[in-house]
């Protein structure tokens, strides 16, 4: 089997469009997080927090033809996968042209304003509104469709749709279709754009947070005076390659991916499960040949919800004890939902090369019912660490686990 690496990286985030932008807020611990005064008009809806990109513009050279077919979803995710490739000195390679590059690419959805148009639709009894482009602006697949369309990639396309999984199941999938000598190249990664309609999904089950008047004050993963989870958006994109295709043109290398575990819990659909939790992490080390004190780092899925935190932080427990730091990038993201495995994901492997964790934002009072872990409070900690851990959970009980190893 292929050994597989990371040559190119890139997000788009609430605290920034670039990585120095983003660990410059990390390290001053300015979270993203604003009150959405738009929202007022909803009502019912009890949330009024989230964490919007607010400085993104369409680049000058994406023409109008280039982008009709897209939302704003995957219109983030091509723009966070251009950079990618530039980074990883393939943008408008012939190679990537020929078949050798695939995608597996998610959201939990697409974008939403071509839902609205399908719903007038309904309501109306009218087709006024639809055009061609509607229907491939809000399916499933709309991120690594209009990806491989506006690179003109030939390989397979995996679409990893499982809400917060989606990002890391991309990386995951991608993972092993290089592995097993599938594809050379994979794009992997996962894009979400923010709509009200996601708050709701949360505010339904009393799982957002409504520190409305305090933004800066929320969420606040483990934290015992948590109320709840705030809504973000983002897009992230990670190349990746054979370790012999790399090594052969000279490429940068950032990471191996050596570990990978999912699995679900076959319970509930919504309630998480600490021992499902535990076993895709452990599925991870045993296929990286690692055990929990080979672990560096682990960045935690975190979205300081009561039921998640205390099943995530006890299956964390069960394996790792209090010894491994870790920390949530939720906290200053919000939950970005398809885009988080792979923001964390690009975090994590930039932090674990540069020397360093950063703290998770708002956590100050530890909630009892929350495991005796190393959290990482008030101020990022150097860390020298050889592999880093990035862990998902999503609704329907899907689980994953990754594992980074930095290149020597």
């Amino acid at each position: 089997m292929k050994r597989v690496v990371i040559t190119g990286m890139a997000g788009l985030s609430p605290i920034g469009l670039d990585w120095k932008s983003v660990a410059d807020n990390l390290n001053r611990m300015n979270t993203g997080i604003r009150r959405m005064d738009e929202w007022d008009v909803y009502d019912g809806l009890n949330t009024r927090l989230a964490a919007p990109i607010t400085d993104f513009e369409r680049p000058a050279h994406y023409n109008r033809k280039s982008v009709r077919s897209m939302g704003r979803i995957a219109l983030l995710a091509t723009c966070a996968t251009e950079q990618a490739l530039a980074d990883a000195g393939l943008l408008d390679d012939e190679s990537i042209k020929d078949g050798r590059m695939g995608v597996a690419f998610g959201s939990s959805a697409g974008s939403t304003a071509a839902f609205k148009d399908f719903g007038r639709m309904l309501i109306n009894q009218s087709t006024d509104g639809l055009n061609a482009n509607s229907y491939i602006k809000m399916m499933a697949h709309t991120a690594p469709v209009n990806i491989s369309v506006f690179f003109n990639l030939k390989g397979r396309v995996h679409t990893t749709s499982s809400a917060c999984t989606s990002g890391s199941q991309g990386i995951g999938y991608a993972y092993e279709t290089i592995r097993y000598g599938h594809q050379q190249y994979m794009i992997a990664g996962g894009a979400e754009e923010l709509c009200p309609t996601e708050a709701a999904v949360f505010d339904t089950l009393y799982a957002t947070s409504t520190r409305n008047d305090q933004p800066g004050s929320s969420p606040r993963p483990f934290d015992q005076d948590r109320d709840g989870l705030v809504i973000g958006e983002g897009a992230g994109s990670l190349i990746l390659e054979d370790l012999d295709s790399a090594l052969a043109r000279g490429a940068t290398i950032y990471a191996e991916i050596v570990g990978y575990g999912t699995n679900c819990d076959g319970t509930h659909v919504t309630q998480p499960q600490a021992d499902t939790m535990q076993s895709a992490m452990q599925l991870a080390l045993d296929s990286a040949g690692l055990s929990a004190s080979d672990i560096g780092y682990i960045s935690a899925h975190g979205t300081a919800t009561d039921r998640g935190d205390v099943a995530e932080s006890n299956a964390t427990y069960n394996i790792f004890g209090n010894r491994t730091p870790i920390s949530s990038l939720k906290s200053f993201t919000g939950h970005t939902l398809g885009a988080c495995g792979a923001l964390e994901a690009w975090s994590s492997i930039h932090m674990m090369n540069e020397g360093w964790a950063h703290a998770t934002a708002n956590l100050e009072n530890i909630d009892s019912e929350c495991a005796d872990l190393d959290y990482i409070m008030g101020e990022s900690r150097k860390l020298n660490s050889e592999y880093v851990m990035s862990n998902n959970f999503a609704f329907g009980g899907i689980n994953t686990s990754l594992i980074f190893k930095r290149w020597q």
